[in-house]
């Protein structure tokens, strides 16, 4: 499974690229987080929780490289604040309707 922390606007440029590299099941949920920053100042103000799109999308092992760099590039501004993936194993994975097993 690989879980992405990004940036809001960057958002359907890494689905839409996920989508033509061949990964079109995903999952997609707004969130507030902070990364090792804690926060981010604009002027006065201090915002200790800042909005990032998290996408969860479950591929093979052998895919997983590919959906990382996808993300990565799509994702990328070079800026502090453009986010974070995290990759972990998937030990099961189940379809409701048909109850089989596999993706």
């Amino acid at each position: 499974m690989i879980r992405a922390m990004i940036r809001p606007e960057k958002a359907d440029d890494v689905t839409d690229g996920l989508e033509e590299a061949g990964f079109g099941a995903l999952t997609k949920m707004n969130v507030v987080g902070r990364g090792k920053q804690k926060g981010i100042t604009f002027g006065n103000s201090h915002y200790d929780e800042i909005p990032k799109v998290m996408i969860l999308i479950v591929v093979k092992d052998d895919d997983v490289e590919e959906a990382v760099n996808v993300i990565t590039k799509k994702a990328y501004t070079g800026n502090f604040g453009d986010g974070k993936i995290f990759v972990s194993a998937v030990e099961k994975a189940v379809t409701v309707r048909t109850n089989l097993e596999g993706l």
